[in-house]
Formats: C-alpha cells, sequence, structure tokens
C-alpha cells in the first residue's frame, strides 16, 4: 500500500488490543473542546476517559483468541485474521455471521453506544459491495482510493466515525446560499497535494473518540452544492480539524453506583469544525459530484448495512430493557398481577417485533450484480420507521411499571457511607429477597436509563440518529412492494361488476 496513511505507527496492523487502541489516542495532537477548554488527552478526561474504555474493551473481546471464530474472518489480503466488521458478506451465512460478532459487542455496552467501531463499519462495507458507483462519470479514480482505504481500515481494524449532516443554521437555504458560504463543510481550495476543507458539520458522535471521521452529504444536494458533494476520510487529528463536544453525562455523574450508564456509556455528541483542513487526494473518494454523492448511499448497500448494525444494537438495547423491567417486577412482588403481566407483554411484543424484522432483514436479502448480499430493505426501513415510535412506547411503559420507584432514591451512593442513613435506606427502601442496597442499585440503574439526562438523549438518538421521522418513513414507502398490493387490488376489482360477481 503506497498511501500515505498506511505509514501511520498508531496502526501496526492485524486485530487491536484495548490498549492498542487507547494508545493511539493517547496525546496524539487531536483538538477536543469541552467546558471552555482543551483537553490534552481524552484517554485520561473525565468526560472521555470511561467511553474510551468501553470501546477498548471491544477490541479486547474482538481480540481474544477466544472469540476468533466468532469475531474475526481471514482478511482477503493478508489471510490474518481480521475484525468481522469489515467483512463483505457473500451469503445470507454471511450475514448471520456479522450480525453475530455485531450482537456481542452491543451486548457489551447493553446497545447504548450507538457510534461502536461496527457502526460506520457497516457503511464503508456497503460502499464497498459496489464500488463501481465512485467511479462514475470518470471518477474511477477516486474508486480506487477508496478500495484502498477501505483495506487499510480493514486491516488496521481503524475507529472510523462520520459526520454527515450539515449545521442547523439555515435550512431554508441550500448550502451555497449560507451566509457566508463556508458555513457548512466543503472544499474551498485545491492544490496538487489534495483538496482544502472548511466549514462545521454535525452530529459527531464518538468522533472524540476515533481515529478517522468520514465527511460526506446524506441530505440532499442540490445544483451550486457542489463544493459540499463530497466524500472525504480525516484524521482525527489532522491540523484544523476541532471536536466541540456536548456536556458531557460521564464527568457529571456522581459515582457509577449513581449513573451506571452514564459513567461507561457517553459517547459523547459533538460539532466538527473543519478550519482549512488539508486532504489528500488518495483519501477523497467523491468531490464535487451531486450525482455520486447522492447514489453512494442508495446504489451501493452503505444505508442498508450501516442501519442493519444499528437494528442489531437496538435489539440488544430493548432485551436489556426487558430484562430490567421483568427484575422490577418480580422484586416489588408484581409479577404475577395480571395488569402487570399485560403491561410486560405489551413491552415484549415491541421487542419480539424489532427483533423478528432483524430476522426479515437477512431472510430476505438480495445480492447484487458483484455477488454481494445486503439485507433486505422493506424490513430494515419497517424496523426503522417502527423504532420512532417504539422506543418513547417502551420507556413510558417502563416509567409506568417503576412508578414512584425511580424517584424516591438516596441522593447518593455516599448516603450508605453514613451510618443513620444507611440503616434507615435498610429499613424502609428493601424488598423480599434484595436488600436496600441491591434495590437501590436496580433503580438507580432503571433511572438512568428512562430518567435521567443521559436516558433523555437515548430517547432522541433513537428517534433521529437516522433522520426526521418522515424522511425514514418516506424511505420506508420507496422501499414497500406496492406492485403485490395493486395486484391484489386490481384481482379484487375485477372479480366483479354491476351486474355482480363474474365467474372465471
Amino acid at each position: 500500500m503506497s498511501a500515505s496513511y498506511a505509514n501511520d505507527k498508531r496502526f501496526p496492523g492485524g486485530l487491536r488490543t484495548g490498549d492498542q487502541y487507547i494508545g493511539g489516542l493517547k496525546n496524539d495532537g487531536r483538538r477536543v473542546f469541552i467546558d471552555g477548554e482543551e483537553v490534552a488527552d481524552v484517554t485520561g478526561h473525565p468526560a472521555f476517559r470511561e467511553a474510551v474504555r468501553s470501546i477498548a474493551d471491544l477490541y479486547d473481546i474482538a481480540s481474544d483468541p477466544a472469540n476468533r471464530e466468532l469475531m474475526t474472518f481471514p482478511s482477503p489480503a493478508t489471510g490474518e485474521p481480521v475484525n468481522r466488521i469489515w467483512q463483505v458478506p457473500r451469503s445470507e451465512a454471511d450475514l448471520h455471521a456479522r450480525r453475530a460478532a455485531i450482537a456481542r459487542w452491543s451486548e457489551a455496552t447493553f446497545g447504548l453506544m450507538g457510534r461502536s467501531p461496527d457502526h460506520v463499519a457497516g457503511f464503508f462495507v456497503g460502499w464497498a459491495s459496489a464500488p463501481e458507483v465512485f467511479a462514475r462519470n470518470g471518477a474511477a479514480e477516486r474508486a480506487d482510493n477508496f478500495m484502498r482505504f477501505f483495506e487499510f481500515l480493514r486491516d488496521r481494524d481503524i475507529f472510523i466515525t462520520y459526520t454527515i449532516v450539515p449545521p442547523q443554521i439555515d435550512r431554508s437555504k441550500p448550502m451555497h446560499q449560507q451566509n457566508p458560504a463556508d458555513l457548512y463543510a466543503g472544499v474551498v481550495d485545491e492544490r496538487d497535494d489534495g483538496v482544502v476543507i472548511r466549514g462545521a458539520q454535525m452530529l459527531g458522535t464518538g468522533t472524540a473518540l476515533s481515529d478517522y471521521v468520514c465527511l460526506s452529504q446524506v441530505s440532499p444536494v442540490r445544483p451550486g452544492d457542489e463544493n459540499h458533494a463530497i466524500n472525504v476520510a480525516i484524521a482525527c487529528n489532522a491540523p484544523g480539524v476541532k471536536i466541540y463536544s456536548r456536556r458531557s453525562y460521564a464527568a457529571a455523574a456522581s459515582s457509577t453506583f449513581d449513573y451506571p450508564l452514564a459513567s461507561r456509556f457517553d459517547e459523547t455528541d459533538a460539532l466538527v469544525v473543519f478550519d482549512d483542513v488539508l486532504v489528500p487526494w488518495e483519501q477523497v473518494f467523491v468531490y464535487k459530484d451531486i450525482e455520486i454523492c447522492r447514489d453512494q448511499w442508495w446504489d451501493t448497500g452503505a444505508h442498508t448495512m450501516g442501519n442493519h448494525q444499528a437494528q442489531i444494537r437496538l435489539c440488544t438495547k430493548l432485551q436489556f430493557l426487558m430484562g430490567l423491567a421483568k427484575r422490577i417486577a418480580e422484586m416489588n412482588g408484581v409479577d404475577s398481577i395480571p395488569a402487570v403481566q399485560t403491561l410486560l407483554g405489551d413491552m415484549a411484543s415491541y421487542a419480539a417485533m424489532i427483533e423478528g424484522l432483524v430476522e426479515a432483514q437477512i431472510a430476505t436479502c438480495t445480492t447484487n450484480a458483484n455477488g454481494i448480499v445486503v439485507p433486505g430493505r422493506q424490513a430494515l426501513y419497517a424496523a426503522m420507521a417502527l423504532q420512532v415510535d417504539v422506543y418513547p412506547r417502551i420507556l413510558n411503559l417502563m416509567r409506568e411499571l417503576c412508578g414512584g420507584g425511580v424517584i424516591q432514591l438516596p441522593s447518593s451512593a455516599r448516603d450508605f457511607e453514613n451510618p443513620e442513613i444507611r440503616a434507615d435506606i435498610d429499613r424502609y427502601t428493601h424488598s423480599p429477597g434484595y436488600s436496600g442496597e441491591e434495590r437501590v442499585k436496580l433503580m438507580k440503574l432503571a433511572w438512568d436509563l428512562i430518567g435521567s439526562e443521559f436516558a433523555g438523549r437515548h430517547d432522541q438518538y433513537e428517534k433521529f440518529y437516522a433522520g426526521a421521522p418522515f424522511v425514514v418513513k418516506s424511505r420506508m414507502y420507496q422501499a414497500y412492494n406496492f406492485d403485490k398490493s395493486r395486484d391484489l387490488v386490481d384481482a379484487a376489482l375485477a372479480g366483479y361488476d354491476l351486474s355482480g360477481r363474474r365467474r372465471k
């Protein structure tokens, strides 16, 4: 591989361990800002430290020899085992294998890290299923650039995220009509050694924790927006990249006991600013081409593969919610009450529906002209459209189940250090089979999933991570097989007239 990124010593090649991932981030020169200050080292800062550790745990799972069959496949280039998140599926069995690996990772985070390394890997796998799309309009070199970079990601186990939506500045105007014109990230100069990018992009979830960020547009680009019709890969520590994190729920957590989820799995969202960032030509895959910028999502398996991963993760998250709901009902001694069983059954029906649609995505997979298999789009977009309503519905049912139990809780873990307070907690907050400490621990876990600021962010994330609900549902409209439905209506109409039933 002759590309300059291949010489980056942070990525020695092969499966990464957690320590190698952390070592690659540590003091690598990236510019991350939070609470008015620049972060010198994300691996040690309280806003990011535990999320970094959670990602490192994923790499340890994948590189563990005991998980070799589950988590890896042989690299087509080297024959060495590489992370299965980069596997380009050629059969339904390959899709099942990818799902099993993705599910294993999601279980380690309880489905709470939406931008773990397997998410954007899914989009790159989808692009690799039809690289000829990048070669359209005489851009064969761009397709070659993409495939070389994809092999780099795969064989070095790179963590890449993306920023593919412009900031909410003035959505009534196209990108090139913003004032000034370089507010949205795009090309402002072209040089012999690459292109210069200026502007901002959202939503950089996980960017502070990743190695690279993919900058492109999933929002519609119009004539005149050519400077923004791009797809490029940029190292997160490249000069000119600035990552502005939202408030950290992890840093605000008083303890892991009080906020067991926020303290460990807050991947943070960010506004990413590109302040005259030079991107080498070898990292440019779409360049000022409105047609390819649009088609890269829909004429390849990218949008399908990336969101298939998200649905697998969501299944785990819903399973976690169901397990927590059942445990709380048992602890409160109400699991045998018909009304509670009905509530749990209502919740379970939604969780099972999403899980069944993930199964259907694999069962209805299709094969493209390159022999690559992609999940069925009708089942995928059905799940995504339902998710917008299902996730908040399950949360509300969980709140109904918990009642005031998630509010009537000790102020913090420090209350247990005071003998007088602890004695009253033990006396008045225990349940049969559960000590006061055990009950508080379980209910604080529930609160962090349904009521804390971290929980509120997740509610918003599951509604909007794939775009506004009307956009998601319009994709369902486009994917649904109306031809079969139309045929049934035609058959019904043909079966009778004014004189009555027609004989065949």
